[in-house]
Parts: C-alpha cells; sequence; structure tokens
C-alpha cells in the first residue's frame, strides 16, 4: 500500500481530472460531488443505459398511440403559453424519414437546455393533438449545434471530436449526469479524451494476455473502448464481463490478503483428535448424517487438526442440521483438552440448544455450561467459576458470553449461531482470545453460493446443501385476501386438535400511509371474535427482552394458542406443536424471510401448513409462487436475489460499508468469482504484501477503492 500522504499517481491516468480537455477547474467542485476526481475516475464513468439504434423508430413510422424513441435534429422551438397558465415547450424534431412535435407541458425550462440544430433522443408515447405530438418521458442530447460565441452558459463546439461521429453510430449511450454537468458534457470529456487514455491503459492491463484468453475476456483497453463506444450490444456486454471480472478480482486480493494475514498473525492451535467423544455420540444418534453433513464435518475437522487456525463459514438451510455438526466440532475441541463456546442470538435459544446438546451427549463426560444474560447473582458467579476453571468445557450462552468479568480457562473452537444477528464487533470479541480460537460461523439464511463467495471470501465456505431423509415438506399455499376467512377457519380447526398457530403481520401498528394490517389491531379483533375461545398472545420486536421470551416460553411450554406477532419470530425456538402458521401482506416481505418464518412450523410429526395472504398484482404473485413451488433455500434465494436486484450487495453486510458493484452482478457474472477467488489467492501467496513492481497498480486501486474499510472485511 501507498506511504504516507494516501496513493501516489502511478501514470496519466491518476492526474487531476481538471487537466483533462474540455473540463478545467470551473467543474472540479461538481465533477467532485459525482466522485470523479481523476481522468481513470472518468474513464470509469460508465452509461446508465444504452440504445440500440435498431429500436429506434423512423419518425415516419412513429404510430399513435405507441411508445417510441426517436432520433433526430432540433429544427424549431419555442414555450407556448395557455389559457389556464401553464407553459409548455414545444421543439420540432426532423430525421431522414420526416418531422414530429415533442411537447414538454410544464416544463418551459426545457427551452434553456436544448437550441435548434441539436441532435436529441427522445422517448415517449405518441399521442394526436393537432397531429402526431410525441409527449418525452426522457429526452437525451446527442451532439451540439455549433454555439454562438463562448460564454460561461455555452458549452464549446464538440463537432470535431471521436465522439460526435459516434452520435451518428448504432449504439446510443446515455450517461449520469446532474444539473450542473449535464449529457453534452460527459460525451464532449469522454469523446475528447478517451483514445489519448486508451493508449496508457494499454500499459497497465493488470491481465496478462495468456490470463485474458483463459477467462475468454477482452483486453482492458478494448472493454473500457467498448464501454463508451461500443460498436454491438454484444460488444458492450464483452466490456462489462471483464470490467466486472476486475471488480471481483480486486475484492478477491484484498479478502486474500486478510486471510493471508490473519493466518501468519493468528497461527491456529492444532487439536488431536482422539475420537474418545466423537465415536460414541456418532454410534448413538438413532439417524445417520446425511452425505452433505459428512462432507462439512471432513472440512472442519481438516481445519482444527491443522496448525492453521480455522475461519469458516457454514451455511445450511432450515432444518439441514448445522448444530449437530457444530456440536461434533466442539467435542472435537474437548477431545483436543480445550473449550467450546456456542453463542446464539437470544436466550431463549440459548436454553434450547444446551437441553438438546445435553440429551444427545447422554453419559458422556462432558461438562455443558449455560450462560445467559438473564443469570443473576450466585448463579452467574457459580456458572463463570465454572467457565473459568475449565469444568465447563462447552459453553452455550448469548451475548453473555462476551461480557466482562468472562473468562475462559482454554478456548479452543467459538461457534456464533444466526451470525448476522451479531455485529462484527461481538463476533471479534469472541475470537480475540490468546491463543485465539478456531472460527465457526453459522447461518441459516441461505444465500446463493455465488454472493457468499463475494461477500465472505475471506472466509472458507461449507455448504451443507441437503436436508434429512424423511423431513415432511410444510404444506404452502398463496391465497388473497378474499379467502381470509377461510383460513382462519383452518387455523381454528386445528387449535381445536390441540394444535398451536403464528399469525404474522408485516407492521406493529396501523399507519395512515400504508393500507397494511398490523399486529396490534388484529389482535385485539382476533382475541374478541375468531379467537375469543382461545387463549392468544402479542408478541413484537418493542416489547423488553425478558417479555418476549416469556411470551416464547409460554408458546413453547404450550399455554398459548395462537401467537400474533411480527417477524420477531423469525429467529425464534423450535415448538413442534406449531403445525400452521398465516402470514398477512406477504408480498411485504422478502422470499428469504419468508421462507425463514416458514421453517417455524412443520417440526413434529404433523405436517406444517404456511399461507401467505396476499400477491395482488403480477410481480407479487410471481415472487410469492416462488415460495409454493420448492423448499430449498438456495433456490429461493437466488429467485430473490434475481426478482429484487443485488443493490448494494457490499453494504448489507457489516463491513464498513464497502461500495457497491458498478460492473459487477452476482448471477450474471457468477462464472468469473470462482476465477477471480483462485488467481487472486494464488497472487497473494507468491506477494502477500504486493510489494513486487508489477503489483503496484494493484496495491493503487485496492488502496483508492477500499482504504481504511478494509480493516474490518476479516471478521466474516
Amino acid at each position: 500500500m501507498s506511504q504516507g500522504g494516501g496513493p501516489q499517481p502511478l501514470s496519466r491516468l491518476d492526474m487531476p481530472v481538471q487537466f483533462l480537455k474540455g473540463v478545467g477547474p470551473r467543474r472540479t467542485d461538481a465533477l467532485a460531488r459525482m466522485k470523479i476526481l481523476t481522468a481513470r475516475d472518468l474513464l470509469y464513468h460508465a452509461p446508465r443505459r444504452y440504445d440500440d439504434a435498431s429500436t429506434i423508430t423512423p419518425i415516419a413510422l412513429a404510430e399513435v398511440g405507441t411508445d417510441v424513441t426517436v432520433a433526430g435534429e432540433v429544427r424549431s422551438k419555442g414555450v407556448l403559453p395557455t389559457r389556464s397558465g401553464l407553459r409548455i415547450f414545444q421543439a420540432v424534431v426532423r430525421d431522414d424519414t420526416g418531422i414530429v412535435t415533442c411537447a414538454w407541458p410544464g416544463q418551459p425550462w426545457v427551452d434553456r437546455t436544448l437550441r435548434v440544430g441539436d441532435r436529441i433522443l427522445v422517448t415517449g408515447p405518441v399521442r394526436f393533438f393537432h397531429g402526431r405530438q410525441i409527449q418525452p418521458r426522457e429526452h437525451v442530447l446527442l451532439s451540439r449545434s455549433s454555439p454562438r460565441p463562448l460564454d460561461a452558459s455555452r458549452p464549446p463546439d464538440p463537432s470535431a471530436t471521436p465522439e460526435a461521429s459516434h452520435a451518428q453510430g448504432t449504439i446510443f449511450v446515455v450517461y449520469p449526469a446532474s444539473e450542473e454537468l449535464p449529457q453534452w458534457f460527459f460525451r464532449r470529456a469522454i469523446g475528447q479524451n478517451l483514445d489519448a487514455l486508451l493508449k496508457q491503459v494499454a500499459k497497465e492491463d493488470p491481465l496478462s494476455p495468456d490470463a485474458r484468453q483463459a477467462l475468454g475476456l477482452p483486453a482492458l483497453a478494448d472493454a473500457l473502448r467498448a464501454l463508451h463506444r461500443p460498436a454491438s450490444m454484444a460488444q458492450k456486454d464483452e466490456a462489462l464481463r471483464r470490467l466486472a471480472f476486475d471488480e471481483l478480482f480486486l475484492l478477491q486480493i484484498l479478502q486474500a490478503r486478510l486471510r493471508h494475514r490473519a493466518a501468519r498473525e493468528r497461527p491456529g492451535i492444532a487439536l488431536v483428535r482422539t475420537n474418545a467423544l466423537i465415536k460414541p455420540l456418532h454410534d448413538a444418534l438413532p439417524f445417520a448424517l446425511t452425505d452433505a453433513q459428512a462432507r462439512v464435518l471432513r472440512q472442519i475437522y481438516r481445519d482444527m487438526t491443522s496448525p492453521r487456525r480455522m475461519n469458516r463459514m457454514l451455511q445450511g438451510d432450515v432444518g439441514s442440521g448445522k448444530t449437530l455438526v457444530a456440536l461434533f466440532a466442539m467435542l472435537l475441541a474437548v477431545e483436543g483438552e480445550r473449550q467450546a463456546a456456542l453463542m446464539v442470538p437470544t436466550g431463549i435459544l440459548a436454553e434450547q440448544h444446551a437441553s438438546r446438546i445435553r440429551e444427545l451427549l447422554g453419559g458422556l463426560p462432558v461438562g455443558v455450561e449455560l450462560l445467559v444474560g438473564s443469570a443473576t447473582g450466585r448463579r452467574r458467579k457459580s456458572a463463570r467459576a465454572r467457565v473459568a476453571s475449565g469444568e465447563a468445557q462447552l459453553v452455550v450462552g448469548t451475548h453473555a458470553l462476551i461480557q466482562e468479568g468472562v473468562e475462559f480457562d482454554a478456548l479452543g473452537l467459538a461457534v456464533v449461531d444466526e451470525q448476522h444477528r451479531f455485529g462484527v464487533r461481538q463476533r471479534m470479541a469472541l475470537a480475540e482470545r490468546d491463543p485465539q480460537p478456531d472460527m465457526l460461523l453459522m447461518s441459516a439464511t441461505p444465500i446463493p453460493r455465488s454472493l457468499a463467495m463475494v461477500l465472505h471470501g475471506d472466509l472458507d465456505l461449507s455448504v451443507i446443501d441437503e436436508l434429512p431423509p424423511g423431513r415432511r415438506p410444510v404444506v404452502t399455499r398463496v391465497v388473497s385476501a378474499g379467502e381470509r376467512a377461510a383460513v382462519l377457519e383452518e387455523v381454528r380447526r386445528r387449535v381445536a386438535q390441540g394444535r398451536q398457530a403464528y399469525l404474522v403481520y408485516p407492521m406493529i401498528e396501523e399507519s395512515e400511509d400504508a393500507d397494511f394490517r398490523a399486529a396490534e389491531a388484529e389482535f385485539a379483533h382476533l382475541a374478541q371474535n375468531e379467537f375469543a375461545d382461545r387463549r392468544t398472545a402479542l408478541l413484537h420486536g418493542r416489547f423488553p427482552a425478558e417479555k418476549k421470551d416469556e411470551i416464547m416460553r409460554r408458546f413453547q411450554r404450550r399455554e398459548i394458542d395462537v401467537l400474533v406477532a411480527t417477524t420477531v419470530i423469525e429467529v425464534g425456538i423450535d415448538v413442534p406443536n406449531a403445525s400452521v402458521m398465516v402470514v398477512e401482506n406477504a408480498e411485504r416481505f422478502g422470499l428469504s424471510q419468508l421462507h425463514q418464518l416458514r421453517g417455524r412450523v412443520g417440526r413434529g410429526k404433523e405436517a406444517g401448513l404456511f399461507v401467505m395472504i396476499g400477491g395482488e398484482g403480477v410481480e407479487a404473485g410471481e415472487r410469492l409462487d416462488v415460495l409454493a413451488r420448492t423448499s430449498d433455500g438456495f433456490e429461493i434465494a437466488r429467485e430473490d436475489l434475481r426478482l429484487r436486484g443485488q443493490g448494494d450487495v457490499l453494504g448489507s453486510q457489516q463491513h464498513g460499508h464497502a461500495p457497491a458493484f458498478r460492473f459487477a452482478d452476482v448471477l450474471q457474472h457468477q462464472d468469473l468469482i470462482a476465477p477471480a477467488q483462485e488467481r487472486a489467492r494464488r497472487l497473494v501467496a507468491a506477494d502477500p504484501d504486493l510489494a513486487a513492481a508489477e503489483n503496484a497498480l494493484l496495491r493503487l486501486l485496492l488502496d483508492r477503492r477500499y482504504g481504511d474499510r478494509a480493516k474490518l472485511f476479516g471478521v466474516g
């Protein structure tokens, strides 16, 4: 990384943008507000849209009632007043086939942005009003007419630039712009400087010709040229693939360096496996481990018995048996004369895990301790003493595990369940011991493997991708609001048979701004009407932790028949008797969240029923139908990502808010992630500090893209 004073320029690409042709110091502040500081930043200012000329309608063929995009020259223009006081800007636009009037009602200011002779791209509906007329939703200035003598308010003439001739080509590019920096400015500035900057890019391509050939990617200079001047949409897509690879490669280099640093600075504990505890537990299980569980355990055992510290993410769907895998891993730590800790998000979940672990271990000589925040006085002091002495070999608890005063005798493995429920620093606190324990982070929220490799590339990844045999699928139905009465009648029938039910709502209380059913109001209604003869309770996130735990314990003890709740139950407890869940306004929830909710039912002998009320509209119906047709959490997560878009995939994690990808899409470019990771790890193994001269550019790019935010990336 660079020494003092920030990253140093390595080439003309890193000079201040103001020194480029057609830019100047006057626009520096406005460009900075768009995060364009250098020539490189301008070069990577990607178009937000491409319009293929094959989709542009000749003006003569623009029919009334259709939606069209036309391109042509402004022949005349003006602002027309109306009797109502509305002012309408109109421009007559001509192409080789004819002319059409474009009208912007209530937008007289457009008159200041266009002039006669400008070439524009216009998109909007064609209507009949004193002849054909387009009312543009959007318009783009493709090229400027020759201006009058220059002044501060008029752009220079770009007619002699390479970009001007390109504007007449087959692909029209539309850049992100602002009122201060309009479209014509970016088209001109990039057009005037592109060829010169690409000559420098050609000297700095971080991928060798052999690497590019192996990956099937174009040279970086060719990709950037096609980004701004594509000859075809296919060429544009190839350019985006190359730029996506570069983004993925940079992130994987960062994560590989963190892995290497962690291995160097945090040597692991090479545990010895004796099978004194593992084999008796394995033999006593009334069922066989799935192939996926066995595969994941082999990976974990290999890590824990090696001198390298384990830092592994374990992903598994609801009911896939992650906790059992974690128990086997914890027994390996105990066999190696170390302690193991399991941290979970709620006290009641910790109690349930501790009880289940004691049941599974039977008569094995392993001390199991529970440590939760609700423990007070003598009980808490006694539990802490057993942990500090080593008498407690397996410790299950909440964030109480990392509170001041909790000391372990010899912690060898730290397991964090539902890891996304804890903050980065909470997970760090459990790991920061001397010597540092192996780390196993577990998540029951499936995400596509490609996304997991992006978000957690510094971790090793294990996936339990199958469910135990014999697990009965939950019956899933999508119904309309008109079927609510029938659904509630089915809930009443099941409750009458001795079962329990969840009714889930998207909001705690009613709002004037949203027409959704709310938990508080519905609880008041249901408790006095449909379930007046049943024991009902309300649960939501505003209740104190003690009250939430008490309500869930009562539900577990079958003292509550119907629990009206918000998504606070998403990560709850195992209540085998709860066989039905109804989710109101289901379209307001993400698919993965709905899948997590579905996992709360069907845990007993009777098949579970999961009903989603809502789904009005084509898009909502399509999303909810995904849940109805599959119970595979990873497939659901892929569909959720496809339908909702990746958004700020890096900002969604707790990594210091690294910037979102500009070019990479984890679904569209998932085939590039593994080779990017492999190449990055190989590079870092050979040159951990990127000290070689040929890696100077990578050091600069990592500094510019991530800076100090890299420090938290290794936490997971």
